[in-house]
């Protein structure tokens, strides 16, 4: 694994989260309408949404209904509106309106598990966190770094054998690969620089 992060440090060396945002507040709320949709597609819904709440106090308030329309084409809009307004309000109640730095208060939130935890708190508050999203399971599966389904295991997995310090990029790096060429369904081994590394290029050839 410290080789192929040496390749994709290479690689990509300007990885870095793809979610558009200023604060934490926004990181957490974008992240949360990650789910189930693509970066950009969220990147497409939160400038308006953050124009007119643009902080915990004002979402809080909103109208259900408004932050359904706003959010509606990240789809599951019902549940993440209303994921939004409760967790807004919880900031508010709970935090003084900040976002916290710790990932037990983080998941008491509603919406938000170790994943979108670890996106805010490795981003924002530069604490290390393994984020297992779609392409990170998925490469490190095909690796041959684990065979875990769960995302909570893979994360534990990793966090073994990948340097604290390189966590959090280490997240951008293979999901940006995961993006260019070790897609899920025509992977483009014959292109990749970490294919003499990788076990799945013996198993197609």
């Amino acid at each position: 694994m410290q080789e192929i992060l040496k390749i994709l440090k290479r690689l990509y060396p300007e990885a870095h989260c793809a979610l558009i945002h200023q604060n934490p507040f926004e990181l957490l709320i974008a992240t949360i309408l990650s789910a189930q949709c693509t970066d950009e597609r969220v990147n497409l819904v939160t400038p308006a949404l953050f124009k007119k709440y643009p902080d915990p106090q004002s979402m809080a308030k909103a109208p259900l209904g408004d932050l359904e329309r706003m959010v509606q084409s990240t789809g599951f809009y019902k549940n993440k509106a209303l994921s939004l307004k409760t967790t807004a309000g919880l900031l508010v109640e709970l935090h003084g309106g900040r976002v916290p730095a710790d990932q037990e208060a983080l998941v008491a939130l509603r919406g938000v598990g170790r994943k979108t935890a670890n996106v805010v708190l490795g981003n924002c508050f530069g604490i290390p966190g393994i984020v297992v999203d779609t392409h990170v399971g998925r490469l490190c599966r095909r690796m041959g770094f684990t065979q875990a389904q769960d995302p909570v295991k893979v994360e534990h997995e990793m966090m073994e054998i990948i340097d604290r310090e390189d966590w959090t990029l280490s997240n951008h790096l293979l999901i940006d690969h995961g993006r260019s060429l070790c897609s899920a369904r025509k992977p483009t081994c014959q292109e990749c620089p970490v294919s003499p590394l990788c076990p799945k290029v013996g198993v197609m050839r």
